[in-house]
């Protein structure tokens, strides 16, 4: 069974979507049948994918509201040799649709259920606010990714989304957990970004992934082209770095394996 990550922070900016797509393309890359979800309305992980948002595309609208079977809304050709499910403006209309339909807290997790034995891993990017469709993403999720870049009001940020999926865990999903915390715009000149990861790293500990993502202009660029940066540029630091990302949580997930066995 796919193991589904949310990738989560109320705020925006912080590298969830560039995230979202590379980490995607590098769990890709590792021979894993990976699918990616944008529920963000700006379908910027749609784009950044190679898949045009405002082409006649199926988008998770048609999944959650028109009630398509799911095979019918995967998109199996994208830039980054991963699935996906797309979005675009009318997302924004999914948002108060679903406050008219019954199960709307959990018609995201119901869908993935008919697919989950054909992926490994199931990325949802999810849009920087607590909405509807959040609320979906983190009742399917097992566990929600928290890119965050290392300065005081990211922070803040980070404990009122902990209090948040605290909350969400005994409304709609008792097992969810947090799988990590990931350092984004990482700049290891500035001063106040050491003294943020330091602090992450008491308080949080092992959930702060030792991967850092660094402050790259290539994995800013890649997206205008449709592509994750390994695939625009693989020598780049960003593209390292995602792939560093992908290693460290593949030997996450065998060493939690062994232990269970």
């Amino acid at each position: 069974m796919a193991k589904v990550i949310a990738l989560a922070n109320q705020k925006g900016g912080v590298g969830k979507t560039t995230t979202a797509v590379n980490l995607a393309a590098s769990m890709a890359a590792t021979k894993r049948k990976v699918l990616l979800i944008d529920l963000d309305p700006q379908g910027n992980a749609t784009m950044g994918s190679g898949v045009d948002k405002y082409g006649d595309v199926p988008t998770i609208y048609d999944l959650l509201i028109e009630d398509k079977p799911i095979e019918e809304v995967i998109i199996k050709e994208t830039s980054g040799e991963y699935h996906m499910i797309a979005a675009n403006g009318d997302v924004t209309a999914a948002e108060v649709k679903l406050m008219e339909l019954f199960a709307r807290e959990v018609r995201l997790r119901n869908a993935l259920e008919k697919i989950q034995d054909q992926y490994e891993f199931i990325f949802i990017d999810c849009p920087p606010s607590l909405n509807m469709l959040t609320v979906n993403a983190m009742a399917a999720a097992d566990s929600i990714l928290v890119p965050m870049q290392c300065e005081y009001y990211a922070l803040e940020g980070l404990t009122a989304l902990m209090d948040t999926i605290t909350q969400l865990a005994k409304l709609v999903n008792p097992e969810l957990k947090i799988e990590g915390i990931l350092r984004t715009m990482y700049d290891p000149r500035n001063r106040l970004a050491n003294d943020v990861s330091e602090q992450l790293k008491q308080h949080f500990g092992d959930k702060v992934y030792r991967t850092v993502i660094p402050r790259n202009v290539r994995l800013a660029e890649a997206p205008s082209f449709g592509a994750p940066a390994m695939y625009y540029d693989r020598a780049s630091s960003g593209a390292k770095a995602y792939l560093a990302l992908a290693g460290e949580m593949l030997r996450r997930k065998e060493k939690t394996a062994s232990v269970v066995a």
